[in-house]
């Protein structure tokens, strides 16, 4: 459940919880949980970090957040990381500007596109009630419902807005095709009618828990930029690396399976932030780790930006680090480093900036700040020329990588870092 903290948080307010996790007496597995009395817990199995809708001047064709919804339904498309045996879902009006409402919800597994498995659509109630309204900065968070969710499948998650959202709280780059209605309430529709506009941003929906046995570890939080959200990454497939680290979770060792979130925002940065990419990395650090259901871990990536966009000292971005390190053991997290991958033939590459990434580097590796490190440098960089990611990783920019890439990040990742 996520929460609003007032530390390192700008425009923070409290989360409107309505509804509270179940509580069983006694241990039991993910397939067990919340029969015969056996003791379950929340976790998130996906997450998108809020951010304030984009203006309009610099929106592409498919962001309506500036314009927002009236009478409209939304069918977000999502990934679970693991599966339960109950789910719910978190709303956020954490940057909206007047209070939203939601005349209906519904959640099911996803058929492809934006139908629906016949039979599972689910509706989501929040305080035992079918609509709710959410304040400006608040969130909300539903009732439990009671439905097998599956590990590593889409569910569809549909939001009926019945008055006006104005600009609407969303996460820019979804690297998922999403869908919104005409006029009309289509939550509880299973089919493609109505839905006439895609769209690759996630609206108001933040988190998704799902219910799980005691046997299941904790959160595993991916906190960074455009390369944790899967920038360049195919659209619809689910190859981000976080994507990929949930994947190793599952297929592993039993009693060893971690969910795994994505909490990456494309063109973040450690120390300042923008209109277009979202609060910083301080700013937003608590309420997008350690709010989160079951946040055990946090691996970072994050500094690039701050690099390329404006040269930043390394100075002040380590003391940026050593900030969220604080915050993260406060909070009782273990938060783990990666180092910054190779961006030579980037748009903003610069020698002067190639130094800072090395020095960064240089701290991330030998300072012992840090948890444990993941070395995401040595995985990408081309041997034969260093500076500059491997051709066979490279999504072309030069800074991204494609899927080959991502995958090879998650392959990398020590998994005894995670041992409980």
């Amino acid at each position: 459940m996520r929460l609003r903290h007032p530390v390192l948080l700008v425009g923070a307010a409290l989360a409107v919880t309505l509804a509270g996790a179940l509580a069983f007496p006694a241990v039991g597995t993910a397939a067990e949980c919340g029969t015969r009395g056996l003791a379950c817990k929340w976790v998130a199995t996906w997450t998108a970090s809020p951010m304030a809708a984009t203006p309009t001047r610099l929106t592409a064709p498919d962001d309506f957040s500036s314009a927002g919804f009236n009478d409209q339904t939304i069918r977000d498309i999502v990934w679970t990381s693991v599966g339960g045996q109950a789910v719910r879902i978190s709303l956020s009006n954490q940057f909206g500007r007047r209070s939203v409402t939601f005349g209906q919800m519904d959640i099911g597994l996803s058929a492809g596109g934006p139908l629906i498995v016949l039979g599972t659509n689910h509706r989501v109630t929040f305080g035992g009630k079918m609509s709710v309204t959410i304040p400006p900065g608040a969130s909300a968070v539903s009732d439990p419902v009671r439905m097998t969710v599956p590990a590593q499948t889409d569910l569809a998650v549909s939001l009926f807005t019945s008055g006006p959202t104005g600009p609407a709280t969303y996460h820019s780059d979804a690297q998922q095709i999403n869908y919104v209605s005409g006029l009309g309430d289509y939550a509880d529709s299973g089919s493609a009618a109505g839905f006439t506009t895609t769209s690759q941003h996630w609206y108001f929906l933040d988190e998704v828990d799902v219910q799980v046995g005691a046997a299941t570890g904790g959160t595993i939080v991916a906190f960074g930029d455009s390369i944790t959200d899967g920038y360049q990454s195919t659209v619809g497939a689910n190859d981000r690396w976080p994507d990929d680290l949930a994947e190793r979770f599952l297929a592993g060792p039993p009693g060893q399976v971690h969910p795994v979130v994505d909490e990456g925002i494309s063109g973040n940065r450690v120390l300042v932030g923008s209109v277009r990419f979202g609060v910083s990395a301080q700013a937003r650090f608590l309420s997008d780790t350690a709010a989160l259901s079951g946040a055990r871990y946090i691996i970072l990536l994050e500094g690039i930006n701050d690099i390329g966009f404006s040269l930043m000292p390394v100075a002040r971005i380590i003391a940026g680090y050593e900030r969220l390190i604080a915050a993260a053991h406060a909070a009782g997290l273990k938060i783990l480093g990666a180092t910054l991958t190779p961006f030579q033939g980037s748009g903003y590459y610069s020698a002067a900036g190639e130094a800072e990434r090395e020095a960064i580097n240089h701290w991330i590796r030998t300072s012992g700040a840090f948890n444990g490190v993941i070395d995401f440098d040595q995985v990408l960089r081309d041997p034969t020329d260093p500076l500059r990611m491997l051709p066979a990783f490279d999504s072309g920019d030069h800074l991204h990588p494609n899927d080959l890439g991502y995958q090879a990040m998650a392959d990398a990742i020590n998994l005894a870092l995670f041992q409980r």
